[in-house]
């Protein structure tokens, strides 16, 4: 029960990983708000009266706005906030459109950064600190020949985890983020289609050879990120700033 008495808001927690954080916390205490484009509420009624899922959409200063008055009026504050919805796409550098740069940064950064912005506000107003967490990717540690807007929104998503850490330790509130492997959720079939249009493989292919590239043996499940995520919004990480943490079965060493 490490956060038995805190509300959570966790974005892009419909399904996937965000859905198992939600699970997570809940086991450990927590009351947890889900937040997404469609099918938080569904996904809150799922999971318990300790569950309350809302539509956010974090490309939007007024949604966001909205949407983290009422978690705060729902869970009588924020104590944790997630930041994990994200888009992914991939093309060679001569093909990427401006729309997809767009949409990309507008979800990945934007979408991480302002709802940071609007939950530090409430946090500093409520005078108890606080957790943020964002997530970051393996992809964010190296560029990829054909993902490149993607590796930047996750780069720059770990250079904004360090500037906000640094900036709000000082109220209190630890800004950490995480950095996972190659996950496998329903996204994935997304992403495979796309490296076999683009590397001339068969469906199916590139998912099987990333996973046996992966020192641990396998992709990752959403679960095996659960724990980095308990512990960096529990108070056992409370001396960890501005720190972005590899949970990726030994991809990426740093």
């Amino acid at each position: 029960m490490r956060l038995d008495g805190k509300t959570a808001l966790i974005t892009g927690a419909a399904r996937g990983i965000g859905l198992a954080f939600a699970r997570a916390y809940l086991a450990e205490g927590a009351q947890v708000a889900i937040a997404d484009v469609s099918g938080a509420e569904a996904a809150a009624q799922t999971l318990g009266e300790k569950a309350f899922g809302l539509t956010m959409d974090v490309t939007d200063p007024a949604s966001i706005e909205a949407g983290v008055a009422a978690v705060a009026e729902w869970g009588g504050g924020i104590d944790i906030l997630l930041n994990n919805a994200a888009v992914f796409d991939l093309a060679p550098i001569v093909e990427i459109t401006r729309e997809s740069y767009d949409r990309i940064f507008s979800v990945n950064v934007a979408g991480t950064l302002f709802p940071l912005q609007a939950v530090a506000k409430r946090m500093i107003a409520q005078r108890r600190g606080g957790k943020i967490i964002n997530m970051a990717s393996q992809a964010g540690r190296r560029g990829e020949a054909l993902v490149a807007v993607y590796c930047a929104s996750k780069a720059a998503v770990i250079s904004l985890t360090q500037s906000a850490g640094l900036d709000l330790i000082k109220h209190g509130i630890n800004v950490n983020g995480i950095a996972p492997g190659v996950i496998d959720t329903p996204m994935w079939g997304e992403v495979d289609a796309l490296f076999a249009k683009y590397e001339h493989k068969p469906l199916g292919q590139k998912k099987r050879e990333v996973g046996l590239a992966v020192p641990f043996g396998r992709m990752g499940m959403p679960e095996d990120l659960t724990g980095a995520a308990v512990f960096l919004a529990s108070s056992e990480a409370d001396y960890i700033v501005a720190q972005t943490l590899n949970v990726d079965g030994g991809n990426w060493m740093s």
